[in-house]
Protein backbone atom coordinates (compact mmCIF):
# COMPACT_ATOMS: atom_id res chain seq x y z
CA UNK A 1 0.00 0.00 0.00
CA UNK A 2 1.39 3.14 -0.78
CA UNK A 3 1.15 6.05 1.71
CA UNK A 4 -0.30 9.85 0.14
CA UNK A 5 0.56 13.05 2.60
CA UNK A 6 -0.73 16.00 1.01
CA UNK A 7 1.75 18.54 1.46
CA UNK A 8 0.88 22.10 3.02
CA UNK A 9 -2.98 20.53 3.25
CA UNK A 10 -4.33 22.53 5.61
CA UNK A 11 -3.08 25.83 4.59
CA UNK A 12 -3.88 25.20 0.81
CA UNK A 13 -7.32 24.68 2.17
CA UNK A 14 -7.85 27.61 3.89
CA UNK A 15 -6.18 29.62 1.43
CA UNK A 16 -9.10 28.67 -1.40
CA UNK A 17 -11.64 30.10 0.67
CA UNK A 18 -14.17 27.82 -0.34
CA UNK A 19 -17.57 28.24 -0.65
CA UNK A 20 -20.16 25.53 -0.18
CA UNK A 21 -22.14 26.34 -3.31
CA UNK A 22 -18.72 27.24 -5.32
CA UNK A 23 -16.63 25.45 -8.54
CA UNK A 24 -13.65 24.37 -7.64
CA UNK A 25 -10.74 22.11 -9.56
CA UNK A 26 -8.31 20.45 -8.26
CA UNK A 27 -5.43 19.75 -11.09
CA UNK A 28 -2.85 17.72 -9.67
CA UNK A 29 -5.56 14.90 -8.07
CA UNK A 30 -3.01 12.30 -7.43
CA UNK A 31 -3.55 10.23 -3.95
CA UNK A 32 -7.12 12.89 -3.81
CA UNK A 33 -6.06 14.48 -0.11
CA UNK A 34 -6.38 18.15 -1.01
CA UNK A 35 -9.62 17.00 -3.07
CA UNK A 36 -11.39 15.51 -0.30
CA UNK A 37 -10.54 18.22 1.89
CA UNK A 38 -12.28 20.67 -0.59
CA UNK A 39 -15.19 18.22 -1.15
CA UNK A 40 -15.67 18.18 2.71
CA UNK A 41 -16.68 21.96 2.45
CA UNK A 42 -19.24 22.19 -0.62
CA UNK A 43 -22.67 21.27 -0.04
CA UNK A 44 -24.16 22.27 -3.75
CA UNK A 45 -20.86 23.63 -4.84
CA UNK A 46 -18.97 20.81 -7.21
CA UNK A 47 -15.32 19.88 -7.70
CA UNK A 48 -13.65 18.75 -11.25
CA UNK A 49 -10.47 16.66 -10.81
CA UNK A 50 -7.35 16.68 -13.58
CA UNK A 51 -4.78 14.01 -13.54
CA UNK A 52 -3.45 11.58 -16.36
CA UNK A 53 -2.69 8.62 -13.69
CA UNK A 54 -5.64 5.79 -14.04
CA UNK A 55 -3.82 4.52 -10.79
CA UNK A 56 -4.77 8.01 -9.34
CA UNK A 57 -8.35 7.93 -10.04
CA UNK A 58 -8.89 4.86 -8.67
CA UNK A 59 -6.85 5.46 -5.55
CA UNK A 60 -8.56 8.75 -5.29
CA UNK A 61 -12.06 7.18 -6.02
CA UNK A 62 -11.92 5.25 -2.37
CA UNK A 63 -10.97 8.34 -0.73
CA UNK A 64 -13.69 10.93 -2.14
CA UNK A 65 -16.71 8.63 -1.96
CA UNK A 66 -16.57 8.47 1.36
CA UNK A 67 -17.10 12.26 2.01
CA UNK A 68 -19.63 12.85 -1.09
CA UNK A 69 -20.42 12.44 -5.01
CA UNK A 70 -20.29 15.86 -5.69
CA UNK A 71 -17.01 15.93 -8.48
CA UNK A 72 -15.92 14.94 -11.49
CA UNK A 73 -12.95 13.01 -12.88
CA UNK A 74 -10.89 14.55 -16.30
CA UNK A 75 -8.33 12.55 -17.42
CA UNK A 76 -6.44 15.27 -19.49
CA UNK A 77 -3.18 17.10 -18.77
CA UNK A 78 -3.94 20.48 -16.86
CA UNK A 79 -2.96 22.38 -19.57
CA UNK A 80 -6.20 21.79 -21.07
CA UNK A 81 -7.88 23.18 -18.22
CA UNK A 82 -10.27 25.65 -20.27
CA UNK A 83 -10.54 23.06 -23.50
CA UNK A 84 -12.41 20.47 -21.19
CA UNK A 85 -14.02 21.87 -18.74
CA UNK A 86 -15.76 24.19 -21.11
CA UNK A 87 -16.95 21.17 -22.67
CA UNK A 88 -18.50 20.17 -19.58
CA UNK A 89 -20.58 23.37 -19.62
CA UNK A 90 -18.19 25.11 -17.15
CA UNK A 91 -16.99 28.59 -18.05
CA UNK A 92 -15.93 30.32 -14.29
CA UNK A 93 -14.64 28.93 -11.39
CA UNK A 94 -14.29 29.96 -7.89
CA UNK A 95 -11.31 28.73 -7.16
CA UNK A 96 -7.95 26.17 -8.88
CA UNK A 97 -5.43 24.19 -6.46
CA UNK A 98 -2.06 22.99 -8.15
CA UNK A 99 0.04 20.57 -6.27
CA UNK A 100 2.89 20.32 -8.67
CA UNK A 101 5.71 17.77 -9.45
CA UNK A 102 5.52 14.20 -8.74
CA UNK A 103 2.91 12.28 -6.38
CA UNK A 104 3.77 10.49 -3.47
CA UNK A 105 3.08 7.13 -5.24
CA UNK A 106 4.34 7.68 -8.36
CA UNK A 107 7.70 8.02 -7.02
CA UNK A 108 7.12 5.04 -4.48
CA UNK A 109 6.00 2.62 -7.40
CA UNK A 110 9.23 1.42 -8.40
CA UNK A 111 8.02 0.15 -12.01
CA UNK A 112 7.11 4.02 -12.53
CA UNK A 113 10.96 4.84 -12.67
CA UNK A 114 10.55 7.94 -11.35
CA UNK A 115 13.15 7.51 -8.46
CA UNK A 116 16.91 6.54 -8.33
CA UNK A 117 16.03 4.32 -5.43
CA UNK A 118 14.81 1.89 -6.84
CA UNK A 119 15.78 -0.75 -10.40
CA UNK A 120 13.14 -0.38 -12.91
CA UNK A 121 12.69 0.77 -16.57
CA UNK A 122 13.67 4.16 -17.18
CA UNK A 123 10.68 5.54 -17.82
CA UNK A 124 8.91 8.70 -15.95
CA UNK A 125 5.57 9.26 -17.88
CA UNK A 126 3.17 10.73 -15.82
CA UNK A 127 0.68 10.06 -18.80
CA UNK A 128 1.54 6.63 -19.48
CA UNK A 129 -0.24 6.60 -22.63
CA UNK A 130 2.45 8.76 -24.26
CA UNK A 131 5.41 7.55 -26.12
CA UNK A 132 8.10 9.74 -24.92
CA UNK A 133 10.13 8.04 -22.21
CA UNK A 134 13.22 9.12 -20.16
CA UNK A 135 14.95 6.09 -22.11
CA UNK A 136 13.74 7.30 -25.25
CA UNK A 137 15.38 11.23 -24.37
CA UNK A 138 18.95 9.39 -23.00
CA UNK A 139 19.40 6.83 -25.86
CA UNK A 140 18.24 8.77 -28.84
CA UNK A 141 18.61 12.69 -28.15
CA UNK A 142 21.79 14.57 -29.39
CA UNK A 143 24.09 15.09 -26.69
CA UNK A 144 23.42 19.01 -26.79
CA UNK A 145 19.77 17.97 -26.55
CA UNK A 146 20.77 16.31 -23.23
CA UNK A 147 23.15 18.45 -22.29
CA UNK A 148 19.98 21.26 -22.40
CA UNK A 149 17.95 19.59 -21.17
CA UNK A 150 20.32 18.84 -17.99
CA UNK A 151 21.32 22.81 -17.50
CA UNK A 152 17.63 23.66 -18.16
CA UNK A 153 15.84 21.79 -16.28
CA UNK A 154 18.23 20.02 -13.38
CA UNK A 155 20.39 22.88 -13.16
CA UNK A 156 23.31 20.69 -12.84
CA UNK A 157 26.56 22.20 -12.87
CA UNK A 158 28.47 18.45 -14.24
CA UNK A 159 25.68 18.70 -16.86
CA UNK A 160 28.51 18.88 -19.39
CA UNK A 161 30.21 16.08 -17.82
CA UNK A 162 27.05 13.77 -17.24
CA UNK A 163 25.57 14.30 -21.32
CA UNK A 164 29.14 13.43 -22.47
CA UNK A 165 29.30 10.15 -20.31
CA UNK A 166 25.84 9.25 -21.77
CA UNK A 167 26.64 9.57 -25.04
CA UNK A 168 29.87 7.40 -24.69
CA UNK A 169 28.02 4.33 -22.91
CA UNK A 170 24.68 3.95 -25.20
CA UNK A 171 26.98 3.85 -27.95
CA UNK A 172 28.45 0.09 -26.55
CA UNK A 173 24.95 -0.69 -24.81
CA UNK A 174 20.96 1.03 -24.34
CA UNK A 175 20.79 2.82 -21.20
CA UNK A 176 17.40 1.44 -20.13
CA UNK A 177 16.88 1.13 -15.90
CA UNK A 178 17.33 3.75 -13.52
CA UNK A 179 20.03 2.15 -11.96
CA UNK A 180 21.93 1.68 -15.59
CA UNK A 181 21.55 5.37 -15.52
CA UNK A 182 22.52 6.52 -11.94
CA UNK A 183 26.21 4.36 -13.03
CA UNK A 184 26.32 6.61 -15.68
CA UNK A 185 25.94 9.51 -13.69
CA UNK A 186 28.22 8.30 -11.01
CA UNK A 187 30.78 7.52 -13.39
CA UNK A 188 30.62 11.12 -14.73
CA UNK A 189 31.50 12.94 -11.13
CA UNK A 190 34.45 13.53 -9.88
CA UNK A 191 34.61 11.79 -6.24
CA UNK A 192 34.45 14.79 -4.31
CA UNK A 193 30.93 15.36 -5.64
CA UNK A 194 30.26 11.69 -4.71
CA UNK A 195 30.89 11.86 -0.90
CA UNK A 196 28.75 14.80 -0.58
CA UNK A 197 25.40 14.30 0.97
CA UNK A 198 22.43 13.65 -0.90
CA UNK A 199 21.99 11.77 -4.05
CA UNK A 200 24.53 12.40 -7.25
CA UNK A 201 21.54 11.87 -9.74
CA UNK A 202 18.55 13.54 -8.19
CA UNK A 203 19.29 16.64 -10.31
CA UNK A 204 19.12 14.76 -13.54
CA UNK A 205 16.25 12.56 -12.62
CA UNK A 206 14.27 15.63 -12.25
CA UNK A 207 15.43 17.47 -15.46
CA UNK A 208 14.90 14.57 -17.14
CA UNK A 209 11.18 13.54 -15.55
CA UNK A 210 10.32 17.72 -16.32
CA UNK A 211 11.67 17.33 -20.08
CA UNK A 212 9.31 13.68 -20.01
CA UNK A 213 5.80 15.75 -18.94
CA UNK A 214 6.95 19.10 -20.56
CA UNK A 215 5.98 20.17 -16.57
CA UNK A 216 7.12 23.62 -17.00
CA UNK A 217 5.29 25.00 -20.24
CA UNK A 218 2.09 22.83 -19.25
CA UNK A 219 2.26 24.86 -16.06
CA UNK A 220 2.62 28.11 -17.67
CA UNK A 221 -0.56 27.83 -20.06
CA UNK A 222 -2.41 26.10 -17.50
CA UNK A 223 -2.30 28.62 -14.75
CA UNK A 224 -2.58 31.45 -16.99
CA UNK A 225 -6.18 29.91 -18.87
CA UNK A 226 -7.24 29.31 -14.99
CA UNK A 227 -6.91 32.22 -13.87
CA UNK A 228 -8.83 33.39 -17.01
CA UNK A 229 -11.39 31.34 -15.80
CA UNK A 230 -11.75 32.92 -11.93
CA UNK A 231 -14.93 34.02 -10.81
CA UNK A 232 -14.53 37.66 -8.67
CA UNK A 233 -13.18 36.58 -5.49
CA UNK A 234 -11.64 33.53 -6.52
CA UNK A 235 -8.60 32.06 -5.11
CA UNK A 236 -5.70 30.51 -6.93
CA UNK A 237 -3.24 27.97 -4.71
CA UNK A 238 -0.20 26.69 -6.15
CA UNK A 239 2.47 24.59 -4.59
CA UNK A 240 5.52 24.15 -6.11
CA UNK A 241 8.50 21.75 -4.81
CA UNK A 242 11.14 23.37 -6.60
CA UNK A 243 12.79 26.84 -8.35
CA UNK A 244 11.78 26.67 -11.86
CA UNK A 245 8.29 25.92 -10.78
CA UNK A 246 8.39 29.02 -8.18
CA UNK A 247 9.67 31.19 -10.66
CA UNK A 248 6.99 30.85 -13.31
CA UNK A 249 4.55 31.03 -10.58
CA UNK A 250 5.57 34.39 -9.10
CA UNK A 251 6.11 35.59 -12.34
CA UNK A 252 2.92 34.99 -13.49
CA UNK A 253 1.11 36.32 -10.18
CA UNK A 254 3.18 39.44 -10.13
CA UNK A 255 2.38 40.05 -13.94
CA UNK A 256 -1.47 39.31 -13.06
CA UNK A 257 -1.32 41.65 -9.57
CA UNK A 258 0.49 44.76 -11.09
CA UNK A 259 -0.75 47.43 -13.59
CA UNK A 260 1.38 47.86 -16.19
CA UNK A 261 1.13 52.16 -16.52
CA UNK A 262 4.34 53.66 -18.16
CA UNK A 263 6.79 55.30 -15.33
CA UNK A 264 6.93 59.30 -15.32
CA UNK A 265 3.24 59.84 -16.29
CA UNK A 266 1.28 62.71 -14.49
CA UNK A 267 -2.17 60.94 -13.64
CA UNK A 268 -3.52 59.84 -10.94
CA UNK A 269 -3.95 55.91 -10.47
CA UNK A 270 -7.69 55.39 -9.53
CA UNK A 271 -7.89 51.53 -11.29
CA UNK A 272 -6.51 48.62 -9.63
CA UNK A 273 -5.26 45.62 -10.83
CA UNK A 274 -7.50 42.89 -12.04
CA UNK A 275 -5.53 40.14 -8.98
CA UNK A 276 -4.35 40.40 -5.53
CA UNK A 277 -1.15 39.30 -4.29
CA UNK A 278 -2.45 37.06 -1.01
CA UNK A 279 1.26 35.90 -0.33
CA UNK A 280 4.15 38.19 -0.81
CA UNK A 281 6.64 35.93 0.16
CA UNK A 282 5.64 32.13 -0.31
CA UNK A 283 3.91 29.88 2.58
CA UNK A 284 6.53 26.91 3.76
CA UNK A 285 5.66 24.01 5.80
CA UNK A 286 6.24 24.26 9.54
CA UNK A 287 8.42 22.07 11.65
CA UNK A 288 5.29 19.78 12.49
CA UNK A 289 4.67 18.73 8.86
CA UNK A 290 8.67 18.42 8.38
CA UNK A 291 8.77 16.02 11.21
CA UNK A 292 6.28 13.62 9.39
CA UNK A 293 6.82 14.36 6.00
CA UNK A 294 9.91 14.73 4.03
CA UNK A 295 8.67 15.84 0.74
CA UNK A 296 7.37 18.98 2.42
CA UNK A 297 11.38 20.55 2.76
CA UNK A 298 11.16 22.02 -0.16
CA UNK A 299 7.34 23.52 -0.75
CA UNK A 300 6.20 26.58 -1.34
CA UNK A 301 3.46 27.82 -1.86
CA UNK A 302 1.87 30.73 -3.11
CA UNK A 303 -1.78 32.83 -3.28
CA UNK A 304 -3.91 34.93 -5.57
CA UNK A 305 -7.25 36.26 -5.33
CA UNK A 306 -9.50 37.77 -8.37
CA UNK A 307 -10.35 41.01 -7.37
Amino acid sequence: MYIHKSVLLTEAIENLNIKPDGIYVDCTLGGGGHSKEILKRLTTGHLYCFDQDDYAFSRAKEVLDEVSNNYTFIKANFKDIKKELNKLGVEKIDGVLYDLGVSSFQFDIPERGFSYNYDAPLDMRMNQDQELTAAKIVNNYSFNEILNILNRYGEEPFAKQIARQIEKTRVNKPILTTFELVDVIKSALPQKVLNKKGHPAKQTFQALRIAVNDELRVFEVSINDALDMLNKDGYAVVITFHSLEDRICKTVFKERSTLDIPEGLPIIIKDEAPFELITRHPIVSGEEELEYNNRAHSAKMRVLRKR
